[in-house]
């Protein structure tokens, strides 16, 4: 009488069994430790990933086509690793901006009279000016707000309030005010540090 065991034995098929030459085996990833396995690992990620291409005019004759491919590429829209920098490389300075925010409003609103149809379009003009200004102070990973207000003196009093949930160490932001007969113009910079 045979005994039976509880765990049995399963059987051993064909395509089991390892073959002799070892051709079906697949090659083992080489691990980040070893020796030069690095570089391979980051050269077989960089094959995988793929630029997102913002937008890319098309060509309205065949000499335009080649001088598209040249700058297609430049177009790409990288994805880089993360930094794990948790403060910035220069934090943001707001008396050196508040002086250079003072200064384009000045110029630029000396000899401006209220006007209300004007000021709509003034607003996001000087907006654009204050940010590029603003952006080449070089405050990297700053996200920057700017708000431009028109106010008409007409005899009244108003407030202006802001709430933001922000990093105190980091965050920061300016206000500059331009003032005539007529009307007030404040302009308002937020800088948010984005980690």
């Amino acid at each position: 009488m045979e005994r039976r065991s509880r765990i049995g034995k399963a059987p051993v098929t064909p395509a089991a069994q390892p073959s002799p030459t070892g051709a079906s085996r697949k090659e083992r990833r080489p691990s980040m430790f070893e020796k030069e396995a690095y570089t391979q690992i980051v050269q077989e990620r960089l094959k995988e990933s793929s630029h997102d291409v913002l937008y890319i005019e098309p060509p309205f004759d065949d000499s335009i086509a080649e001088i598209s491919k040249e700058w297609k590429s430049s177009m790409a829209k990288f994805r880089f690793a993360n930094t794990y920098r948790m403060e910035p490389l220069r934090k943001f300075q707001a008396h050196s901006v508040e002086a250079k925010v003072q200064q384009i409003l000045t110029e630029t609103l000396k000899d401006v009279k209220y006007d209300d149809k004007l000021f709509s379009h003034l607003s996001l003009e000087l907006a654009d000016i204050i940010l590029s200004a603003v952006k080449d102070f070089g405050y990297h990973r700053y996200k920057l707000i700017i708000k431009v207000l028109f106010i008409q003196k007409t005899g009244q009093a108003i407030n202006v309030a802001s709430r933001w949930i922000w990093d105190v160490a980091w965050d920061n932001w300016v206000a500059a005010k331009h003032e005539t007969e007529t009307y007030v113009a404040l302009a308002l910079v937020y800088a948010l540090y984005c980690e």
